[in-house]
């Protein structure tokens, strides 16, 4: 996952998404999950679009089952919006760059 996005895990979620400032994009994903596929080059234009302005994190849930259970991330993908460190909105599954658009400008 090379590109504007940054990958988090276990151990990195409480320092890279809830000690940011802003808002953060975490993608719940999974590499055998296809709507993952399909949202994931939307995300990373995203990042490289909107850099210093919006955050995109991705979460494997596969290897970070903790933080996937936390969050009780049950449907891929899953967007969880974080504003300043607390949760502030979601979205479940594979839609269309002008809705995940909306909700960051909603949300940000």
């Amino acid at each position: 996952m090379a590109g504007a996005t940054v990958t988090v895990t276990d151990a990195t979620f409480a320092a890279e998404v809830e000690q940011t400032k802003g808002l953060t994009v975490v993608d719940f994903w999974a590499t055998w999950c296809g709507p993952c596929r399909i949202i994931s080059p939307i995300l990373e234009q995203i990042a490289a679009e909107r850099a210093g302005e919006v955050k995109v994190a991705k979460v494997d849930v596969d290897e970070n089952q903790r933080t996937a259970a936390r969050f009780n991330i049950r449907s891929m993908p899953t967007l969880l919006f974080f504003k300043d460190g607390q949760p502030v909105g979601q979205i479940i599954g594979a839609v269309p760059r002008a809705h995940i658009e909306s909700a960051i400008a909603q949300l940000a």
